[in-house]
């Protein structure tokens, strides 16, 4: 039989949290309007895969990613809606996918702008323009951005492309400085510029949905993770669309002093049940995960011990006393255990552990 680890993705959990933030969303227009929203599934769609997602997320507006190659999988997969390259385009041969698959990117540098430019595309192309407005990763800086903006209207004009849109991203959007510092910034280098604005990622679409414009861009949330430090998914009404789970594949019985895995970094206080899991930090658990980190055992919530190895992991037996080989061990995503509370023992966030899955993880799409 193949090894007892998986994962579980489930369509309904896509669905569920699109709608979470879409209601946020539109019950904060001014205009009673329906937001817009970009599903953003980069990075394989935060591990949950691509054609999953694209399923997953079938009402969403557009998908948003930064691999062509990504975006190439979505239309082959079906998708006909928007899609939006978030670091644009690299090389001038990326323009020519742009063209025959009908993406939208974003302009965040003087070099994309000289490649479209020089670009013979078979249709116009939709842009969004990046203001970096005080993240200082990408985008043109407040004083440079009117002068791009011209350039891009400039092709617009010549019919060369289609909407040239405006688009930012919140540093803060998650903590107590929030995003008015950088909102402002916005503002007032877009003022009286034409075109759809694009603003919030997952913290300040829940946060902040006043401010999102035409186009929202969630990603976490949309996966059932928290984007906040102090407020858990559940309490927003998200639900885990990634469960990782595993089975016991052996048990130990400890005296006081034994140590358990390598580096003998716990050691029994006292007699002891211990349980041996099937998942390792080669299946995309956290090598640096400590003694406490909950793991749920037979439905009973119990601890990691020890340091964890690159195919097993180990578990306190003391909760769940009558688990033996063969039980159901779930790291993550259900039962109550969500992947934050995991990686907030593990030091890390929810987003890491979900793009970490390894490929030697089966993964089962679910209703």
């Amino acid at each position: 039989m193949p090894r007892p680890i998986f994962a579980t993705v489930s369509r309904h959990a896509f669905s569920h949290n699109l709608d979470v933030v879409r209601r946020r969303l539109d019950a904060a227009r001014p205009d009673g309007g329906r937001a817009r929203i970009w599903a953003v599934i980069k990075a394989n769609a935060y591990g949950h895969g691509i054609e999953r997602a694209v399923a997953g997320f079938a009402r969403a507006d557009g998908l948003a990613m930064l691999d062509l190659s990504e975006a190439v999988r979505c239309r082959e997969a079906g998708w006909t809606g928007p899609i939006l390259l978030l670091e644009g385009i690299f090389e001038a041969a990326d323009l020519d996918a742009v063209g025959r698959y009908g993406l939208t990117t974003a302009v965040h540098h003087a070099d994309q702008l000289a490649l479209l430019r020089q670009a013979r595309l078979p249709r116009a192309v939709d842009v969004f323009l990046k203001l970096n407005s005080g993240m200082n990763r990408l985008g043109f800086s407040p004083d440079a951005y009117a002068g791009a903006h011209a350039g891009l209207a400039a092709l617009q004009a010549a019919g060369r492309l289609g909407q040239v849109g405006h688009m930012t991203h919140f540093s803060t959007a998650d903590t107590a400085e929030g995003i008015e510092a950088q909102l402002e910034v916005f503002r007032r280098a877009t003022a009286g510029l034409p075109g759809p604005v694009s603003l919030c990622n997952s913290a300040a679409s829940l946060r902040y949905p006043e401010v999102a414009g035409d186009w929202a861009r969630p990603g976490i949330a949309l996966y059932g993770a928290t984007p906040f430090a102090d407020e858990s998914a559940e309490s927003l009404g998200l639900v885990p669309a990634m469960a990782l789970k595993s089975r016991l594949i052996g048990t130990q019985e400890l005296r006081a002093g034994d140590a358990v895995g390598y580096g003998g970094m716990y050691r029994a206080e006292g007699p002891m049940r211990v349980g041996v899991v099937a998942c390792g930090y080669a299946d995309g658990y956290p090598r640096h995960a400590p003694t406490g980190t909950p793991v749920v055992v037979d439905g009973v919530r119990t601890r990691l011990l020890g340091r964890v190895s690159m195919d097993m992991l180990a578990v306190d037996l003391g909760p769940v006393p009558r688990a033996q080989a063969g039980a159901p061990v779930t790291l993550w995503g259900d039962e109550g255990l969500s992947v934050d509370d995991v990686a907030t023992a593990a030091g890390t966030i929810g987003y890491e552990l979900l793009c970490a899955v390894a490929p030697r993880v089966p993964m089962h799409f679910e209703e």
